[in-house]
């Protein structure tokens, strides 16, 4: 096997193909013109600061899958083209955080608070809100465009990128439109479990798992029918894992999930979980119930003790317990997907800790 990518020890692999390539991207403007070090600083710190890595594994696990080798020519070229979907997360994200009016990530100021807060140390003129949003957009930017330059130049030959190609499209292009569709959803006020399971399938299973998996595969050389069956995996995976970060987003602890208790709430997600408990509590003539969980949707000066007062609801009407068993049986029918797609080995295995890690209850 390959010293330098071992499959144990890949998040390690991904951090280090990462620091090399936003060490070197920005050399030369910084040559150039040195006051966008701190830009730049920004997204490197962002990007190296924390993570899952979930994406750039379930590529590397779909690469693996369909019979890439570790310790083959191409393992380092598939190393950095997978790594290159956590700077399409750090777009996502500091776009994410800044639509949202985010405070904190990870447990730090977001981009466009630390950003307010050095114009406002540093007393420059004008508003420091406005400079901490356009830093944001603009670093927002810079990683997607980076994104591309670590995909696009990973050492892999031609034929094996233009097979990964359309994924890698037709991921940038659905995590904008879920995106859209979010904003979209919280602005029209639509809050049937219908919008909110479109946003699932668009923001969250499509980005973060069957493009990745679409990614690695392709990479691998795999055909029509294996990737459409990691689809089908990925798909219901990842509906299952945004339904379990909607139930974190409520109950989780902060100390795990890096945000403050209740947050999806007070930016106004309209997650499954609330669009079922105030269909449920309208169902049981509840409006009282009803009523407490519209009230908390969108309120930015939400308390914990009415964070709390909307668990017990959620509780009470079986919103939760509902969202429990469609995770439930999602995850079982990814699991037989996965059984379907019979890859070479270890990926089974790795695939399905992947999917324990996404699902389990953490709260």
């Amino acid at each position: 096997m390959n010293a330098l990518v071992p499959d144990a020890d890949l998040p390690a692999h991904v951090e280090r193909a990462l620091a090399g390539f936003l060490g070197r991207a920005g050399e030369e403007i910084v040559r150039t013109e040195p006051s966008v070090r701190a830009g730049i600083e920004a997204l490197s710190g962002f990007v190296l600061g924390g993570g899952k890595r979930l994406r750039p594994t379930f590529a590397w696990w779909a690469w693996r899958g369909a019979g890439g080798d570790p310790a083959g020519p191409d393992a380092e070229g598939v190393l950095q083209a997978v790594s290159s979907l956590e700077l399409i997360q750090a777009c996502a994200l500091i776009h994410d955080d800044l639509i949202d009016s985010s405070d904190s990530r990870r447990g730090s100021p977001t981009v466009h608070i630390a950003s307010a807060k050095l114009h406002a140390d540093r007393g420059w003129l004008g508003s420091p809100a406005t400079f901490g949003l356009a830093t944001a957009v603009l670093v927002g930017d810079l990683a997607l465009a980076w994104a591309d330059d670590m995909f696009a130049d990973a050492p892999l030959p031609a034929a094996t990128m233009a097979a990964a190609r359309p994924a890698w499209r037709a991921m940038r292009t659905e995590v904008l439109a879920g995106q859209y569709l979010d904003v979209r959803t919280q602005a029209t006020g639509d809050a049937s479990p219908e919008a909110a399971l479109k946003i699932d399938k668009l923001k969250t299973a499509a980005y973060t798992v069957q493009r990745p998996l679409h990614l690695g595969a392709a990479l691998g050389g795999a055909g029509e029918q294996l990737i459409a069956t990691l689809l089908e995996f990925g798909g219901d995976l990842g509906v299952a894992f945004q339904l379990r970060d909607d139930l974190l987003g409520v109950f989780g602890d902060p100390s795990v999930t890096g945000k403050p208790a209740g947050d999806d709430l007070r930016e106004g997600k309209r997650t499954l979980l609330v669009a079922l408990g105030q269909r449920l509590a309208a169902e049981r003539g509840d409006t009282a119930a009803a009523r407490v969980v519209a009230d908390a949707i969108g309120n930015a000066g939400l308390r914990d003790a009415e964070v709390d007062t909307v668990r017990e609801v959620l509780t009470e009407v079986g919103a939760v317990a509902a969202v429990e068993r469609r995770i439930d049986e999602l995850t079982a029918t990814a699991m037989a997907a996965l059984d379907r797609a019979h890859l070479a080995e270890p990926a089974p295995a790795a695939l399905t800790g992947l999917v324990v890690k996404a699902t389990q209850r953490t709260y």
